[in-house]
C-alpha cells in the first residue's frame, strides 16, 4: 500500500459538513496527484455508488468507494472531521472518512490491499489511533501498516494499548490468507464448556458456522462484514469461517467445511453464488450491512434457528450474477445477461404452462375459445373450472416476455435497467415480437441505460437519475425502437413468411410439414412460431376442412411439442451437461411438452441458443416432415396427449414425435459435451464427487 495513500491524501482537518462536500475535498486531492483525471465524473460515480446503498458504518467510519474509468491507479485518501459527517450510520455522523478510488479494471493485488485495510476498520485499536494521530504523515504510515497503532496512541492510554495489541496477536483475527479466501475465526474458550445454547450441537466442540459476504462494489463491505462476523464469533464462543465474494476474487468454502457448520450466515447485496451449496442447513439470509452493524444478533439468531430444528429449503442459484467481472469476454458477459433474465421467468413459465395444460384436461380443447370467467362461471360445471385454469394461466403467460426482458436489463445494469426492460418487454408482446423480441429489449434496454449512465450530469439532477431521470428517457428510448423499428420489419415478415406457405401446399407436402416443423422451433413461441400455427388454424377453421388441412394442422402440432421433450430427455440422459436449475425445468418440461406448450423449452433456449435452438429446428423438421409422410391428420386446433383420440394414424403420429425427441436431445448432448465445463454445471452434480467439481473448476479456470 505503500503507494495508494501518502502524506498529501490525508486531511486531519476536515472541514465538510456534507457526505457530498467530504467525497469532493478528498477527491481535489486526488487530482492533485494526477490519481484521478475527471473531478465531477469521479464525484457521480462515488455518488452513483452511494445511492446504492449507503457507506456509513457504526463506529463513526465514512466508507465511500467506487470502481471508475476516471481513476488511473488505486489511491485511497483519509480524511478525520471534528464535528462528524452524516454518512448514513444508524449511530450517527462519521468522523472517520476513508474515499477509496478503484480503477475499473484494478488488479486483484490492490484489491487485496483495499479489502485488508476494510477488516482493519473493525479493529477499535486502529480507529482509536487514527482519531489521536497527530501528523498526516503518521496517519499514512498507520494506515499503510508501517507504524503499529501502539506506536501512536497516547501516553495516557500507553499501557492498554499495549495490552490490546497483545491480545489482538495471541487471538486477535487472522489476516485474508489470499485474495478474499475463507478465514477460520479463532474459538475464544477452549476447554471451558460450549458457547451458548447450541441446540442438538454436541457439547464437546462449539457451534460450527459458515458465512458469505458480498457487497455490489466488492470492495469494502464484503471484507468488514467478513471480520466483524468473525469477532463476533469470536466473542459467543463459536468458530466462524467466512467466504468474502469480493472484487478480489473468492476461494470457495470446503464443502467438508460447510458439510459439518451448523448454521450459515449469508450476509449480501448481490446474489450469492452457488447458494445451494448451504441448503438444508439453518440460515440467516441479510444485507451486508447488518453484517457489519449487528454481527452479534445474527450470531445468536441462526443459533436459535438450529436449536428450533429450521434448515433452508433447496433452491435453485440465480445462475448470474449480474453483469459479471470487467476482465470477462462479451460472451461470458452475454450469457449471464441472458440467464438473469432466465431465472427469473422460470416460475412463470412452469405455472402459467402447467395450469394451461390443466386446463385443456379438464375443460377439452376448445376451452381456449371458452368466455371469460368473470361473465360466465358456474361453480358445479367441469368446463368453467378448465375455463378458469387456462385463463389464469394465460395471465401468467403474459408475464413471461416483460420479466424475461426486464432481468435481462437488470443483468446488464441493476435496478436503473428494471423499467425499460419491462416497457419493452411489454412493447414486444404488443407487436407480437414473442421471445425473440424481449431478448432484443432486455439487451436494448441495458445497453441505453448504460450509455445514459455515462454522460456527465449537473450536480443537482444526479439525485433523481436513478428514480426519473433514466427510467424516463430509456423507457422512451426503448419503446421508440421497439415500435417503430422493430415492430415494422416483423410484421412484414410474418405476412411475407404466410404468403410464401400458401404456395407450397399440395405437391409439396413433405417439405412443407418439414419448413413448419422448422418454423415451430425456431422461436419457441414468437412470431414464427405463431404464423406457423396461424397457417394451420386458418385451413381447419371451416365446417369442413380438407385432408391435407388437417395434415398441416397435426404437423405443426407434433414439432410443437418436440423442443420441451427434447430438452427434458437431455436433461434426464445427461444431466451433468445442465446446471442444477435447468435440471428441475427438466422435468417441468416433460408435463409442458406433451400438453403442447412449446414455451417450456425457452428457458434451456435463453440460456443456450446457439446449441438449443438449432438443435430443436433440426428436431421439429424431421418431425413436421415424417407426420406429412405418415399422413397423420388432426382436426383440434391444439396439441399434446389430450387430442390424440382425434389424431388419424395415431401411432405413426408418436413415432414422428419420438423421432424429433431424440434426435434434438442427441443433438442437444453432442454440442453442449463439445463445449468445456463451467461452474454450476457437473460441478454441483450430487452425483459427481468432489475431485470431479475441482476438475471442472480448474477447466473453467483454464478457459
Amino acid at each position: 500500500m505503500s503507494d495508494m495513500i501518502t502524506a498529501d491524501l490525508v486531511d486531519l482537518d476536515l472541514s465538510a459538513d456534507t457526505k457530498e462536500a467530504a467525497a469532493r475535498a478528498l477527491a481535489e486531492r486526488m487530482v492533485a496527484l494526477g490519481r484521478v483525471t475527471d473531478l465531477d465524473g469521479f464525484l457521480a460515480d462515488v455518488a452513483a455508488r452511494e445511492a446504492q446503498m449507503p457507506t456509513g458504518l457504526d463506529g463513526g467510519i465514512g466508507i465511500p468507494h467506487c470502481r471508475s474509468t476516471r481513476v488511473t491507479e488505486p489511491t485511497l485518501a483519509f480524511g478525520r472531521s471534528a464535528d462528524g459527517i452524516d454518512f448514513g450510520a444508524a449511530d450517527g455522523p462519521a468522523d472517520l472518512i476513508f474515499l477509496i478510488a478503484a480503477p475499473a479494471g484494478a488488479d486483484d493485488a490492490h484489491l487485496t490491499i483495499l479489502s485488508s485495510l476494510a477488516r482493519q476498520l473493525m479493529n477499535a485499536e486502529f480507529t482509536d489511533a487514527l482519531r489521536s494521530v497527530d501528523a498526516a504523515g503518521t496517519a499514512a504510515a498507520l494506515i499503510r501498516g508501517d507504524r503499529a497503532p501502539g506506536d501512536v496512541a497516547p501516553q495516557s492510554t500507553a499501557a492498554a494499548s499495549g495490552a490490546a495489541s497483545a491480545d489482538a496477536a495471541a487471538g486477535g483475527a487472522p489476516e485474508p490468507s489470499d485474495a478474499g479466501g475463507p478465514v477460520p475465526a479463532a474459538t475464544a474458550r477452549t476447554g471451558s464448556g460450549p458457547g451458548p445454547d447450541a441446540g442438538s450441537v454436541p457439547e464437546e466442540r462449539p457451534f460450527r458456522i459458515v458465512a458469505v459476504t458480498s457487497c455490489p462494489t466488492g470492495i469494502a463491505h464484503t471484507y468488514m462484514a467478513a471480520e466483524s462476523l468473525e469477532n463476533a464469533a469470536r466473542e459467543a464462543g463459536a468458530e466462524l469461517v467466512a467466504e468474502t465474494q469480493g472484487s478480489a476474487g473468492f476461494t470457495r468454502l470446503d464443502p467438508e467445511v460447510i458439510a459439518a457448520a451448523d448454521g450459515v450466515i449469508l450476509a449480501h447485496d448481490v446474489p450469492v453464488r452457488d447458494k445451494d451449496r448451504f441448503a438444508g442447513k439453518p440460515t440467516v439470509d441479510v444485507g451486508v450491512k447488518a453484517g457489519v452493524n449487528r454481527p452479534g444478533e445474527l450470531i445468536t439468531e441462526v443459533r436459535e434457528r438450529a436449536a428450533r430444528g429450521e434448515v433452508g429449503a433447496a433452491s435453485a442459484s440465480t445462475p448470474v450474477e449480474r453483469a459479471g467481472d470487467a476482465h470477462e469476454g462479451y460472451g461470458t458477459r452475454l450469457r449471464k445477461w441472458l440467464m438473469s433474465g432466465v431465472s427469473y421467468m422460470v416460475p412463470f413459465v412452469a405455472a402459467g404452462g402447467l395450469l394451461i395444460a390443466l386446463g385443456f384436461a379438464i375443460g377439452g380443447y376448445g376451452i381456449d375459445k371458452a368466455p371469460s370467467v368473470t361473465d360466465h362461471f358456474g361453480w358445479t360445471q367441469t368446463a368453467s373450472w378448465g375455463a378458469l385454469l387456462f385463463q389464469i394461466g394465460g395471465v401468467a403467460f403474459a408475464f413471461l416476455v416483460p420479466v424475461l426482458a426486464g432481468y435481462i436489463a437488470y443483468g446488464m445494469a441493476d435496478r436503473p435497467g428494471l423499467v425499460p426492460g419491462f416497457v419493452g418487454g411489454s412493447i414486444a408482446l404488443t407487436i407480437d415480437a414473442g421471445f425473440l423480441g424481449g431478448l432484443a429489449a432486455g439487451l436494448i434496454a441495458g445497453g441505453v441505460v448504460l450509455a445514459i449512465q455515462r454522460i456527465r450530469v449537473p450536480a443537482a439532477l444526479r439525485g433523481i437519475m436513478p428514480v426519473v431521470v433514466i427510467p424516463l428517457i430509456s423507457s422512451a428510448i426503448v419503446g421508440f425502437l421497439m415500435f417503430v423499428v422493430i415492430g415494422k420489419p416483423i410484421a412484414t415478415a410474418q405476412k411475407g413468411m404466410t404468403d410464401w406457405l400458401n404456395g407450397l401446399t399440395g405437391a409439396n407436402a413433405v417439405l412443407l410439414g418439414g419448413l413448419l416443423g422448422l418454423m415451430m422451433c425456431f422461436d419457441l413461441g414468437g412470431p414464427v412460431n405463431k404464423v406457423a400455427y396461424t397457417f394451420a388454424t386458418a385451413g381447419i377453421a371451416v365446417a369442413d376442412p380438407s385432408d391435407s388441412a388437417m395434415k398441416i394442422m397435426a404437423a405443426v402440432m407434433a414439432a410443437g411439442m418436440v423442443p420441451p421433450l427434447a430438452m427434458a430427455l437431455a436433461t434426464t440422459v445427461r444431466g451433468r451437461l445442465f446446471t442444477r436449475a435447468e435440471r428441475e425445468n427438466g422435468k417441468a418440461a416433460w408435463v409442458l411438452g406433451a400438453s403442447f406448450i412449446t414455451e417450456g423449452a425457452i428457458p434451456f433456449a435463453a440460456a443456450d441458443p446457439l446449441r438449443v435452438i438449432p438443435s430443436a429446428m433440426v428436431g421439429g423438421a424431421l418431425t413436421g416432415a415424417l407426420s406429412m409422410t405418415f399422413g397423420a391428420t388432426l382436426r383440434a386446433p391444439h396439441g399434446g396427449v389430450f387430442v390424440v383420440p382425434l389424431i388419424g394414424n395415431p401411432f405413426l403420429y408418436l413415432i414422428a414425435v419420438a423421432a424429433g425427441v431424440c434426435a434434438t436431445a442427441v443433438l442437444v448432448v453432442v454440442l453442449k459435451g463439445m463445449r468445456r465445463p463451467v461452474p454450476g454445471t457437473a460441478s454441483d452434480d450430487p452425483a459427481t464427487g468432489p475431485a470431479t467439481a475441482a476438475r471442472g473448476t480448474k477447466q473453467a479456470v483454464a478457459a
